[in-house]
């Protein structure tokens, strides 16, 4: 009875061990899977080598032999193409084909004549790579005359262009990562950028005209900077000085609540079908892919162009928030339709073309002083944002890192199920090393008995 009671304790133990095998596995590929790398973190590079793949693609293809390209589910480049010798070309590059009747060329056609239209606010277009189309999404303010004339517009241009009408109102987020206050309003911080002489915060540029001060705190009562620069209607996108000229430590972290951030690493363009992440002081981190480029949107304001759409949601006061994926930094939210609850789309603009026109560049990390002369290159360190406290330090995720102890509690991290499956290689190794022991003795008290 004693040794059948054995084996039962040895068997669960076993069975123990191995189920713990399974779930500390489970939860390391969860934590790797679903969350976005934190700021000690190398970034990972799968989506943007895809990218940088297909739009190198359709850059030496050309326009007319081309349709826009896209991430896959699996993170492969596919580029859209309208003859089989092209095609042929894309797959011996290492790319998948997809053969489309319209080019990109037509495409954008399609774009300019609409813009040429007369302006009808509440109304939003841009290029489904996909699809081949180009979408027209009219929200619930646009009167059924107004749609009906820009149906006709569109009916004009061909049967590519779709056009579909969408619930909510497209809107700018004014009222983040922190937030950011004025008398315009709330909106949250972008990232941080410098000129080589003083810092600034890059945000949306609807949040407020120049001269606009802004406080931080949330009580509204900590002089952050003034607004310098920008361009709203148009583009979107503006300059915030720093009050002290400097951005301070943890200038190239990105807040996503809970006092964690994201290190940015450098900056891109993005590619349709990515997986992107923006956060802001309304509604924190959220997720989503982006949807399509080069979109167009009537706000009531004005008419702003050359927007990334995503169906990652966002609410009021998220205007100005980074938008981000594998630690590069993508663009700053504009505005868009629905919430968080529902859903909706939003859109962002796109982050190089705006450091461009206001001569600025990513502020650099490890650096003594927030803007240093060196200059940041797309795949060196730093440029970040949004970052805790609008330029203020990051604790719970900065260069030096939180505790290890405290890392590997964190149950969003890989350490929990790495500390699991340690721990059941270990209560595996002890069960069969008991076996053996006891095997070992028995043999032996056979033995001298059978000896004696």
């Amino acid at each position: 009875m004693r040794h059948a009671r054995r084996r039962i304790v040895r068997r669960a133990a076993r069975l123990a061990a191995v189920g713990g095998l399974l779930l500390g596995g489970t939860m390391v590929t969860r934590a790797v899977a679903g969350e976005p790398p934190g700021p000690s973190a190398a970034p990972r590079t799968l989506a943007q080598t895809a990218s940088g793949a297909g739009a190198g693609l359709v850059a030496r293809l050309g326009g007319d032999r081309t349709a826009g390209h896209w991430v896959d589910a699996d993170g492969r480049p596919v580029v859209a193409v309208t003859d089989g010798s092209t095609a042929e070309a894309v797959r011996r590059a290492g790319a998948t084909a997809k053969e489309v009747r319209h080019s990109m060329t037509e495409l954008r056609s399609a774009a300019a004549t609409l813009r040429s239209a007369p302006r009808v606010p509440g109304t939003a277009w841009a290029l489904d790579y996909r699809s081949n189309e180009v979408v027209v999404r009219g929200d619930r303010t646009v009167s059924g005359a107004d749609w009906s004339r820009l149906t006709g517009v569109a009916e004009g241009i061909g049967g590519f262009v779709r056009m579909e009408r969408t619930e909510g109102v497209f809107t700018t987020r004014l009222n983040g990562a922190e937030p950011i206050l004025s008398t315009a309003g709330r909106c949250s911080a972008g990232f941080n950028v410098t000129d080589g002489t003083s810092d600034f915060i890059l945000t949306a540029g609807h949040c407020g005209p120049t001269g606009s001060v802004w406080f931080g705190d949330g009580k509204g009562d900590r002089q952050i900077g003034r607004t310098v620069a920008g361009s709203f209607p148009g583009d979107d996108f503006s300059l915030v000085e720093y009050a002290g000229g400097k951005a301070g430590d943890a200038a190239d972290v990105v807040a996503v609540g809970g006092g964690k951030g994201v290190r940015i690493t450098g900056t891109g363009e993005p590619a349709v079908g990515q997986r992107v992440f923006r956060s802001g002081s309304t509604s924190g981190l959220r997720e989503g892919r982006v949807t399509a480029l080069d979109a167009t949107v009537n706000y009531p304001e004005g008419t702003v162009t050359g927007l990334i759409e995503t169906d990652v949601c966002a609410e009021p006061g998220d205007s100005g928030g980074p938008m981000f994926s594998e630690g590069v930094a993508l663009g700053v939210t504009s505005g868009g339709s629905g919430d968080c609850a529902k859903g909706g789309t939003t859109f962002f603009q796109p982050l190089p073309e705006a450091m461009a026109a206001l001569g600025v560049r990513l502020v650099v990390s490890g650096r003594d002083g927030a803007a240093a002369g060196t200059s940041a290159p797309p795949a060196t360190g730093a440029a970040g944002a949004g970052a805790s406290g609008a330029g203020a330090s990051a604790p719970a995720t900065g260069a030096g890192g939180t505790p290890l102890l405290a890392r590997l509690a964190d149950r969003r991290n890989v350490g929990p199920g790495l500390l699991v499956v340690a721990g059941s290689l270990v209560a595996l190794v002890a069960t069969r090393w008991i076996r053996t022991e006891q095997d070992r003795k028995a043999y032996r008290r056979q033995y001298s008995a059978t000896w004696n």
